[in-house]
């Protein structure tokens, strides 16, 4: 971690479960896309891995599979998920937290595997445009969360340096892709993912959710990157 500074000059966010209420969205919108292609998978294994691109999530649930229908599976659970779009809710403390890194002079950054049209959606639910200064999707990444390739191209739109940067996230994937960079990651639980989980995947700090980390700014590597 270079040792020049103790303030980070910019956050990534994760935005699905990081700062929108949406983890469960898709957890019910990937088991009603399976089902409809005949793919019997419980929620509980879906949930855990929500925060893996499509490009990942069918292997990881269905492992060696026919992947002839993974397009249209895939497919299924954007159409799903596309229906509740006027329903997304930011998770409490969201918009705070993303104006006071504004206003704290960090470079705010949305950093998501979602596509450009679930990404939009998301940000018309956080209302939030004055306080982000750049965002990356499914569609800037080679590959999705745990490989870094998303978070690699935020940070070379910005000019920072993984050590410069810390990444706010809510599942074990997000925790992984910054810490294959080096960059320190904030997990929070608002997503489901439990504080151990996240701590156990490399997570410097986990609160449990946006207001609950704004709260505890001055503690945060927000505010110092020494780990909490």
């Amino acid at each position: 971690m270079d040792t020049s500074t103790d303030r980070p000059r910019a956050v990534l966010f994760d935005v699905d479960g990081t700062l929108v209420d949406t983890t469960y969205v898709h957890t019910i919108a990937w088991w009603q896309a399976l089902r409809e292609h005949g793919h019997l998978v419980p929620m509980a294994p879906i949930h855990r891995a929500i925060g893996l691109g499509s490009d990942k999530i069918l292997d990881h649930l269905l492992g060696d599979h026919d992947n002839g229908q993974d397009d249209a599976i895939t497919a299924s659970h954007a159409t799903l998920v596309a229906a509740w779009y006027q329903r997304f809710t930011p998770l409490p403390g969201a918009r705070d937290l993303l104006k006071r890194c504004h206003d704290e002079g960090l470079t705010v950054v949305l950093s998501t595997s979602a596509d450009q049209r679930d990404h939009d959606a998301l940000r018309d639910a956080l209302d939030a445009e004055a306080w982000i200064d750049e965002a990356t999707t499914s569609e800037d990444a080679d590959q999705s969360k745990p490989a870094p390739d998303i978070l690699t191209a935020a940070l070379q739109r910005i000019g920072v340096r993984a050590q410069e940067a810390v990444f706010v996230g809510d599942a074990v994937w997000d925790v992984q892709a910054a810490t294959r960079i080096g960059m320190p990651c904030i997990g929070l639980e608002c997503g489901g993912t439990s504080a151990a989980e996240l701590r156990d995947a490399g997570a410097v700090a986990v609160w449990s959710d946006p207001a609950d980390l704004l709260a505890h700014w001055s503690q945060s590597p927000l505010h110092d990157r020494t780990p909490a």
